[in-house]
């Protein structure tokens, strides 16, 4: 299983840089180059008991990391795909990763139900 791009609790004072996917060596893993592992895990991941306020406010302050992350789709992917239950990944909190995963098994079973009547429809014809 992959470590958490953000294990890491070294802070970087420089921004990342947006790099194309095709430009990015192939061969390393996506999480190599995720911006997060240079920020404190503690913003990611909710420490016990939070007050919402706090959530918000710590869940918006990754995003931020997130959206300046040359690898945020893989990173999202890879929660959705695992699923990560916890934390922010690819600019998701876990709630909001629910949501996009219901979307795609409703998306998936709309697609299978017209792939049965196009099958039915061209046995029939």
């Amino acid at each position: 299983m992959l470590q958490p791009p953000h294990s890491s609790l070294q802070v970087a004072a420089v921004p990342a840089q947006r790099v194309p996917v095709r430009d990015r060596d192939q061969d390393a893993p996506w999480h190599t180059e995720a911006v997060c592992r240079r920020d404190e895990a503690g913003l990611f991941f909710a420490p016990s008991k939070e007050p919402t306020a706090a959530r918000l406010s710590r869940e918006e302050a990754a995003k931020r990391v997130c959206a300046r992350c040359p690898v945020m789709v893989e990173c999202r992917e890879h929660a959705l795909l695992q699923p990560e239950p916890y934390g922010v990944w690819g600019g998701l909190t876990a709630a909001e990763r629910r949501v996009v995963l219901a979307r795609r098994r409703r998306r998936d079973v709309e697609l299978q139900k017209a792939a049965r009547a196009t099958n039915r429809i061209a046995k029939a014809g």
